[in-house]
């Protein structure tokens, strides 16, 4: 029997003895106002979009629903240290990180109005996410610590971006509209994937803090992921256990479920000398950035 994955390898990556990849060179990032006319789609945006499958829509749509206030607390957390950041350029690329999540955030909540009409009740979940996670815990936790987790989502979402761009799944299944929407939020976040991680080394290069800060980030991606999901899934009365389980099991066959990826970005992250700049996906997010014509703004 051949396991899926090698217990040995695992061990090696565990202890650092992969060698990482030579660094690529980061563009600075462009910030691009899209305005995607998801109101005037033709036809319009189904209430499953991906492919007809409520759980894959779902999934997806949760992850939607975390990404503006997501960002605007990256955005919080690394200007929490911006009098400490002396290199220019890293200032500029500072700069152009807090546009370009401006636009995620503003584009993601204009589809909110989608789902909004498509008779989803989004707001309770929205609401209790703010009061949760932005009121009452971001207060609680150290600042360092803020941006140790910002530095591991980044990282997370950067994984999923460029699986996003190298897999054919989302042009191929998804509502156009939608799917332009998560392509270019792929490839913006994988432009400024190491901005934050540049911030942090500056403040506080403590490899400790770094994984504790990766620890907490996954347990608030899975957590609220979790919760935003299944508070739309609640709302789906025609899924039952027998169209759910054949649903989950075309998501593993096909691979477009989220946890083998962020195990894998898990563990590269783990590795005492990692950089983002060490994931080689430049390219990948400025060839489908000429193919729309947006490379620059």
């Amino acid at each position: 029997m051949k396991l899926a994955l090698d217990p040995r390898r695992l061990l090696d990556r565990l202890r650092g003895r992969e060698r990482p990849s030579e660094p690529e060179s980061s563009p600075l990032p462009i910030i691009r106002k899209m305005a995607f006319d998801f109101a005037g789609s033709d036809p319009p945006i189904p209430r499953h979009w991906l492919g007809g499958s409520i759980l894959g829509t779902h999934l997806a749509n949760g992850l939607n629903l975390v990404f503006p206030a997501g960002e605007r607390f990256f955005v919080r957390s690394v200007h929490h240290y911006l009098d400490q950041i002396e290199d220019p350029e890293l200032r500029e690329r500072v700069r152009r990180f807090y546009g370009q999540e401006g636009q995620h955030a503003k584009e993601h909540e204009r589809f909110f109005a989608i789902l909004r009409e498509q008779g989803l009740d989004i707001d309770t979940f929205l609401e209790s996410y703010q009061k949760i996670g932005y009121a009452w815990l971001e207060p609680q936790v150290p600042h360092k610590l803020r941006l140790s987790i910002t530095v591991a989502l980044e990282h997370f979402t950067a994984v999923f971006a460029e699986h996003a761009l190298r897999s054919d799944f989302l042009a191929t299944h998804a509502a156009k509209p939608v799917a332009e929407l998560l392509l270019w939020h792929a490839c913006e976040e994988i432009e400024h994937k190491d901005v934050a991680f540049d911030v942090l080394a500056t403040v506080d290069d403590d490899y400790g803090l770094r994984i504790a800060g990766l620890v907490a980030a996954t347990a608030l991606l899975v957590g609220f992921w979790t919760y935003a999901s299944l508070t739309l899934l609640r709302q789906e009365p025609e899924l039952d256990l027998a169209r759910l389980a054949r649903e989950g099991r075309t998501a593993f066959a096909t691979r477009q479920v989220g946890g083998q990826k962020m195990a894998s970005a898990f563990l590269t992250y783990l590795a005492p000398g990692f950089h983002p700049s060490q994931i080689a996906n430049q390219q990948l997010a400025r060839d489908y950035l000429e193919r729309i014509g947006r490379v620059a703004a």
